[in-house]
């Protein structure tokens, strides 16, 4: 009996529990009690007393399945008339809109920043803020944050006297939003008045509340990880002037845990949006006009969407030779699948995605990429070292042998693509012989394009915390040095051998050195510019006209300077003409 009575309540709290999120409450103020600051917790305990009690949330049970659609729907009814009355200890929306008061978003990092910094955008416009172009108008100004390396941070306590003095001179509230607010919550809301608010990637449903505390004269603080929040129902609130390209976000969080990384502990476990959430993102895109998306996730081909109403599930099969340190999960809708459907939305539209991990490319992903046009023959496929052993400390998953046998496949199947990668210099206990198996690689593979660093020691990392951060700095620097010119070394002879070929590019703008000039890439994401003169369009070889934004120009290279190019445009035509015409140019 008492075990019925439990099940009993168990299920209705559950029922209760989810008609409140589906009232879209349950986000807005299941993190309220983080920011209440010591001297309030007395009076929130007084609240409490006067909220609901167990009893309100247990609804009563009945056996009758015949009448269990009936029951759930006068369930939502009452308690959707419930949440109607006040309950003492949530804030009301009174107090939480911006009237008007100007935001200004400065965004650093990665591009999960960027595009969370329209997330944020969204969340305070629904609210009544508006957007400031300055931070010398703006009545709040928002840092939007990286914590992965230490230079990053650095910049932003940077940022944050400067701001302290602009506070001198006028009010304003400063908050500091994603990585480094997680990280750093404490020392930044003790950091001399520097900072009004801190809110982590996932709290910004969360904001206007926080906003609303400080309005109070209180500091206000919410960085709580979740482990479903994706913010797939908020449309974010774009600011490109160009209407090109955009960013969609389809996951978040890592679980690789890589051991100097430090995302897991800023950004959380990966959790994937629903795919139907996705597409229509892209379909919303699509019809205002944008040419280009970019898929993002901090291991973006790991997006794994499982739906509720999904059977019997296998495990997640890896490619060959890769491994985590987490234990296998259940495949529901993978990576391959979504690029398949989001690439279907318009077959005009271009995709990209990044950031993704060696581990999650299988052959079948290669091969979509190959046939589709319209998805771009450009891969990031992060090395970090060459070396196995530096690869084993790292926690990386694989070898120096079984990256390279992913890179081969990508040059059998994608003949034509460009690759990039991340190396980090100097990790704990790289001997020199180490280091030059990483010089080896890239002279080996010839990256296009690569973000190279010196290793920076992160709190919380399971570098930090079991090794020895024990390569002198001036090694670390010499090393790196040696890492970069390499790969400039290589990408002389790579861009060379464009001379002469042709690319289809999607036009940006114009060239922000020459207004005679425009600029865009390539699908392989070479930037190359080139005369806005008039030229005829494959549908219409007898008409010259100037290309215009978001048009695909046929374009010879004729120079390479540094990372980017110089050259002729042709004509315009669209993505499934130039398969059948570049051919012909090369000729």
């Amino acid at each position: 009996e008492c075990f019925s009575w439990n099940m009993m309540l168990s299920r209705c709290i559950r029922t209760n529990l989810n008609l409140l999120k589906q009232n879209n409450l349950f986000n807005k103020y299941q993190h309220f009690a983080r920011s209440f600051s010591k001297p309030s917790l007395n009076e929130f305990s007084e609240k409490v007393k006067l909220g609901p009690t167990l009893g309100d949330f247990i609804q009563k049970s009945t056996n009758n399945e015949s009448h269990e659609h009936n029951h759930h729907n006068h369930t939502e009814a009452a308690f959707e008339s419930s949440l109607s009355q006040s309950i003492p200890y949530l804030l009301s929306n009174e107090n939480q809109h911006g009237e008007g008061r100007k935001v200004f978003i400065e965004s650093y990092g990665c591009q999960m920043n960027m595009a969370d910094s329209e997330i944020v955008r969204s969340v305070l416009s629904n609210s009544g803020y508006l957007d400031a172009e300055t931070p010398n108008e703006a009545d709040v100004v928002f840092l939007n944050t990286c914590a992965i390396r230490e230079n990053a941070e650095s910049k932003i306590w940077s940022r944050l006297t400067e701001l302290k003095a602009m506070r001198k001179k006028r009010d304003i509230t400063v908050g500091v939003l994603g990585c480094m607010a997680e990280r750093l919550k404490t020392k930044l809301i003790e950091s001399d008045k520097m900072v009004d608010l801190v809110a982590g990637p996932d709290a910004y449903r969360d904001l206007p509340r926080l906003l609303s505390k400080v309005d109070e004269g209180e500091q206000a603080i919410n960085v709580l990880l979740s482990l479903d929040e994706t913010y797939a129902d908020i449309t974010p609130v774009r600011t490109s002037s160009n209407k090109v390209s955009a960013f969609v976000s389809i996951m978040r969080g890592c679980n690789n845990m890589c051991s100097y990384c430090i995302v897991p502990f800023t950004r959380g476990r990966e959790r994937s949006r629903d795919v139907q959430s996705i597409l229509d993102e892209v379909k919303l895109l699509s019809d205002q006009g944008y040419k280009e998306v970019t898929l993002l996730g901090q291991n973006v081909n790991s997006y794994n969407y499982i739906p509720d109403d999904h059977g019997e599930l296998e495990d997640v099969k890896l490619r060959a030779g890769f491994k985590t340190i987490y234990k296998p999960t259940k495949s529901g809708v993978n990576f391959t699948e979504l690029v398949n459907k989001v690439s279907g939305v318009n077959s005009e539209m271009r995709i990209r995605f990044t950031s993704p991990h060696p581990k999650d490319f299988p052959d079948e992903l290669l091969h979509l990429i190959s046939e589709r046009p319209n998805l771009c023959k450009s891969l990031h496929i992060p090395a970090q070292s060459g070396n196995s052993n530096v690869l084993n400390r790292m926690r990386r998953g694989y070898t120096r042998e079984s990256y390279m046998s992913l890179i081969n496949s990508i040059r059998k199947i994608l003949p034509n693509c460009a690759i990039s990668s991340d190396f980090i210099s100097g990790f704990c206990g790289e001997s020199e012989q180490e280091h030059q198996d990483t010089i080896s690689l890239l002279e080996e593979v010839k990256y296009e394009q690569a973000f190279m660093f010196a290793y920076s020691v992160r709190e919380k990392t399971h570098a930090h915390r079991t090794m020895e951060d024990n390569v002198p700095e001036e090694v670390k620097a010499r090393r790196l040095k040696e890492v970069i010119d390499t790969f400039h070394h290589n990408l002389q002879y790579k861009n060379a051998a464009e001379i002469g070929k042709v690319h289809l590019v999607l036009v940006e703008g114009h060239s922000r050195r020459s207004k005679d000039h425009l600029t865009g890439r390539s699908d392989t994401n070479k930037k190359i510019n080139f005369p806005d003169i008039p030229i005829p369009s494959v549908d219409n070889p007898y008409h010259q006209s100037k290309p215009r934004v978001g048009d695909y120009v046929v374009v010879k290279i004729d120079e390479s300077s540094g990372v980017a190019f110089k050259g002729t445009p042709i004509l315009t035509c669209r993505l499934d003409d130039f398969r059948y015409l570049k051919d012909k140019f090369t000729k």
